[in-house]
Formats: structure tokens, sequence, C-alpha cells
């Protein structure tokens, strides 16, 4: 499993492209940037285990933060394609991951997460659901505690969680992990339509906005 610590603000790099066969080997991947086989299995538990450690998070602390009861999410989890959760009537978009408000849940497509695992690592896994989490939290608070940076906010969130559950015991820190997230936060930060730097901000702006969350934590964010 992964775990957070402070990453340095990174070059952007490209966003993931859509998963294709690969045989290369991860060693090689990891030398050469090329992408490595994902193991299907693998990849659903690291979901899995993301989903559970950041909701353990914020049920344990949502409350002590902001003198409310927490209520988890639903997780509608990986879709495929068009083949997602509608959300406001809207169909749901391929390649991409979203928390949807009116329906309270957070879902992506398998086809997003197997690219950045296969060419980033389990850490990208990770981030984007502590992200669209992030979200959810968002949906929870009070108006005034909601920032006008949304997003960057959101991307506060996920490092306080991701950081708040490596210090809870409820993740494991891992070699490589800060390397990995500093990639991640320059990948989504403006390659992809749903992530338009005007919307979510640059590179150094979103991983300034993790860094805060892990370094001061949810208090820091609000």
């Amino acid at each position: 499993m992964v775990a957070v610590l402070a990453v340095a603000c990174g070059t952007p790099t490209s966003a993931p492209a859509p998963p294709a066969e690969a045989t290369t080997t991860t060693a090689e991947a990891e030398s050469t940037g090329t992408t490595a086989p994902v193991d299907p299995q693998d990849m659903r538990a690291d979901e899995q285990a993301a989903v559970k450690a950041v909701d353990t998070f914020w049920r344990t602390h949502f409350a002590e933060q902001f003198g409310k009861a927490y209520q988890s999410p639903r997780v509608e989890g990986g879709y495929v394609g068009a083949n997602g959760p509608r959300c406001g009537g809207e169909p749901s978009v391929p390649f991409n991951a979203f928390y949807c408000g009116p329906g309270d849940f957070l879902a992506w497509d398998e086809q997003l997460m197997e690219a950045g695992y296969s060419q980033i690592g389990d850490a990208w896994v990770y981030l984007i659901i502590a992200h669209e989490w992030g979200h959810a939290i968002q949906a929870r608070l009070n108006r005034d505690q909601v920032s006008v940076q949304a997003e960057l906010q959101a991307d506060c969130l996920a490092g306080a969680a991701l950081q708040g559950a490596a210090n809870d015991g409820l993740i494991e820190i891992e070699p490589g992990d800060s390397e990995e997230l500093a990639k991640t936060l320059a990948a989504v930060a403006d390659d992809y339509p749903w992530t338009n730097e005007s919307d979510h901000g640059n590179a150094q702006e979103r991983t300034s906005a993790f860094n805060t969350g892990v370094q001061g934590g949810v208090s820091a964010c609000a």
C-alpha cells in the first residue's frame, strides 16, 4: 500500500495515455517511463484499500474537525467508457473520475486508473480517490468553509487525509511514494479536459495545495 510524505514541486509530465497491451517489465517501465503490465486484481485491491483508508480517516476525524457527524459517500467504483453511473441526469464521461453531488457518490473509469497505475504507480489510485473524496467532504461543510478554489482545496484535503491515514497506521509508507505523488499531481494538473488548469490549478499550485494538507492537516485546508 501507499502512504504519503511531503512532496516537492515537480515538472509537469504528460498525462497517462489510455492503456494498451504492455510488454515491458516494471523495472523497465520505471527506467524508461513506459507502461508496465497491470494486474487488475492488484489494482482493484489498491482501490479498495484507498477507499477504506480515506473513509476511515474521515470517519475518525471529521467530527473533531468540523463539529458535526460524518456520513460516508457511496462508492460506485469503477466503470468503463460511457457505462458509468449517471449524475444529475448526465451520462458518465470516459477516462474520468468524479464526485457526484446530487447522488453523493464517487466513481472512476477503470481505464483512467489503469493508465496511471501502469505509468506512474499505485500512488495514482490513492490520490485520485482521496481527491474526489475531498469533494465529498466539501459537500458536507458549510458554504463559508468551502474555498472558491474548490479543486485546490480538494487537493489539500487529499493530502491531509492520506497523511492522516498514514499517521493513524491505516496505510504504510513505501519508497518512491513521494515521487509518484508528485508525478500524479503534475499529470492531472492541466492535461485532461476535465482538469483544465484554469479550474484545477497548474502543477505547482496543485502540489503546493496537497503539501499544505500533508504538513498542516485538515485545519490548514478549511
